[in-house]
């Protein structure tokens, strides 16, 4: 890569998705590997788990918000929250500060993290400027946008530019 972050100090915070978690560790390993590669200090905290995504969409406020909490508190001291993944980085930027819309303590710790918190193309793109990967596929490439990296975080170009 031909960049490194602009302070070499901030710890990056891996969120490790569920999908991800389960059944494709080798996309959690790749994106350490391109942060690291950028310069990144990268953690994976041991306390975090599942966005709540699930309990959102199927309406379980209740569950939403005690594992909003959860990755609040597991990340929260990170200066970057890196998510592989458009629909849990929209989960925490957009959605987490609304569950606690009733709770000004917790929608201020929400929204401290919504702001720090990136998808991991984004992420390399906009916040480090990388403008180039070190790798080569000799072939064309067919690229389908991630809806919810595309509705929630206007993700679009970035993928495009470091293709």
């Amino acid at each position: 890569m031909n960049t490194s972050p602009k302070d070499p100090s901030l710890r990056v915070g891996l969120f490790v998705t569920c999908l991800v978690d389960l059944f494709r560790p080798s996309v959690g390993f790749a994106a350490v590997k391109l942060l690291e590669a950028a310069g990144c200090n990268v953690e994976v905290p041991y306390k975090q788990t599942c966005c709540g995504q699930p309990a959102h969409n199927s309406g379980d406020r209740s569950s939403s918000r005690s594992i909003a909490r959860q990755v609040i508190k597991a990340f929260e001291d990170f200066d970057a929250v890196v998510v592989p993944s458009g629909s849990c980085a929209g989960m925490i930027k957009r959605h987490y500060p609304d569950l606690f819309a009733d709770d000004e303590i917790w929608r201020a710790r929400a929204e401290a993290l919504a702001t720090k918190t990136f998808e991991l193309v984004s992420y390399l793109a906009d916040e480090l400027s990388v403008e180039n990967i070190d790798a080569r596929f000799n072939r064309s490439v067919t690229y389908h946008d991630s809806c919810a990296g595309l509705r929630e975080l206007g993700v679009r170009e970035q993928p495009r530019r470091l293709l």
